[in-house]
């Protein structure tokens, strides 16, 4: 009888906590981790060409079959990968200007100044005389340290993507998918203290929120 009666004790409060809080730490961890790495990839999506990003996100769905992806769809996306992180790293030393006709003008920087694409000048006077001086445009180290910064923020945005992760890394163990889901947190702490320290007066192609200098 002491027994029986002893099994229809109710559980006291601390014990039902101690219970819940043992049945659903992972459902709640897991929930605020794939928050934050949307949250983080999200905020690191607007350090980037805006097309390139766009395009990426429509196609790498199709390309990975969104996750369940044959030897050919794993060539494609390392494809697609490869040709956006060449994309951001261009674009990242695009700029663009306001001539004296008030046209919109883009072009690239090289190491003698800024060639541009959309300038159909008669000669160099021409040119000079709409465009300014196009030397104080030219390629400097602080434009290949954001080429550089520029692609590792997509191949982060990139590898932490759940259908290229299943495509890429289909028989990953747990220890290695931990790091692609925490990636982005960490990648976009360093990044984005990169860019604060060392601000860029490009205003490129495809980029957001951003205003061409005017002649």
């Amino acid at each position: 009888m002491p027994a029986s009666w002893a099994t229809r004790i109710p559980e006291t409060s601390e014990m039902q906590e101690g219970h819940a809080a043992r049945a659903s730490p992972h459902p709640k961890q897991s929930s605020w981790v794939v928050d934050k790495t949307l949250s983080t990839a999200s905020n690191l999506a607007q350090l980037l060409p805006t097309a390139t990003v766009l395009a990426f996100q429509s196609l790498s769905p199709s390309f990975t079959r969104r996750g369940e992806c044959y030897a050919t769809n794993r060539e494609l996306t390392y494809v697609l990968i490869a040709l956006s992180a060449v994309s951001c790293a261009f674009f990242s030393i695009t700029d663009s200007l306001v001539g004296a006709d008030n046209k919109l003008y883009y072009g690239v920087a090289t190491l003698r100044g800024l060639y541009v694409f959309n300038c159909n000048g008669a000669n160099e006077e021409e040119r000079r005389r709409v465009l300014g001086d196009l030397e104080e445009y030219r390629l400097r180290p602080l434009d290949c340290v954001h080429a550089v910064f520029a692609v590792l923020v997509f191949l982060t945005i990139a590898l932490g993507d759940a259908m290229v992760q299943h495509c890429l890394f289909p028989d990953s163990r747990p220890n290695t998918r931990e790091l692609l889901v925490n990636l982005p947190l960490g990648a976009g702490v360093v990044s984005t203290l990169v860019f604060m320290l060392f601000p860029t007066s490009r205003k490129g192609i495809g980029y957001t929120n951003v205003t061409p200098t005017s002649r």
